[in-house]
């Protein structure tokens, strides 16, 4: 059996940093394994870990810089990764959903993996979309949100998170892609071990005409990056406890708290 694990790099700004048009300067930029697909990884190594003869690939569409963050993901127990990129690429201000996803597809195809696993959404951009938009590629069932899953023989059971708190408990033919929810279990730390094997573990870079993927135009454009702004009321209350205790009794009941 074969599981893929999509998995992105995410960029964390500081909390002082400075926008120049479209982008913010690398300067004030941490590049990290994007916090869902360490949720995706995990679960696809205790697949492995209690399952027969499970292989676990990462697949990832990225420049070179990306490769340290891949390693992180074979030094926490995936066999071996596949980077995506040329040089068409490296203009795009944002590389949409639906583009992503050709991509992914075309590693689906080369690989043919009986599960496909991917977080539920990127910590920068949110999207959340990826995932689902490679199902439609490839033509596999899918389940978004999944906060459980086992398997059983080419079933997979999963629990899904829904609105409200409600769960859904369902079962989905393989092969199928997942999205992974934050949670369904503790991810594990890179051991001093696993980073060392992890740089002698295979990765591939692939291009688009390698994998056989002929691009459609980009459908999403970067224009504008902003600072939200910001608005604050804050009440402080000085004296004795006694007093902030009033004063702060007083507040609540014109806010209509336990009226």
């Amino acid at each position: 059996m074969k599981i893929l694990v999509t998995v992105t790099e995410v960029a964390i700004a500081d909390d002082e940093f400075e926008i120049n048009d479209t982008s913010i300067d690398e300067t004030y930029l941490t590049f990290d394994l994007n916090e869902w697909d360490t949720y995706a990884i995990e679960e696809a190594v205790q697949l492995q870990e209690t399952e027969d003869e499970i292989e676990v690939v990462t697949a990832t569409v990225g420049p070179e810089r990306v490769e340290e963050t891949i390693r992180t993901a074979l030094a926490k127990g995936a066999d071996r990764a596949v980077r995506i990129w040329d040089e068409s690429l490296e203009g795009e201000t944002m590389i949409d959903p639906s583009r992503k996803a050709q991509l992914l597809a075309g590693v689906v195809e080369d690989e043919q993996p009986d599960l496909v696993l991917s977080g539920v959404q990127s910590g920068d951009v949110a999207l959340g979309a990826t995932g689902v938009a490679l199902a439609e590629q490839v033509g596999f069932e899918w389940g978004a949100v999944v906060n459980q899953l086992d398997l059983d023989g080419d079933t997979a059971r999963v629990h899904r998170e829904l609105e409200g708190g409600v769960e859904e408990l369902t079962e989905i033919e393989l092969p199928a892609v997942l999205t992974i929810q934050t949670g369904i279990n503790e991810p594990r730390y890179a051991s001093l071990r696993g980073i060392r094997q992890a740089q002698s573990k295979p990765l591939d870079v692939r291009s688009p005409a390698d994998l056989g993927v002929e691009l459609e135009a980009a459908s999403l454009e970067l224009t504008d990056l902003v600072v939200p702004e910001s608005e604050s009321d804050t009440d402080l209350f000085e004296g004795a406890p006694e007093e902030t205790a009033a004063q702060l009794a007083e507040l609540l009941e014109e806010k209509g708290v336990g009226a």
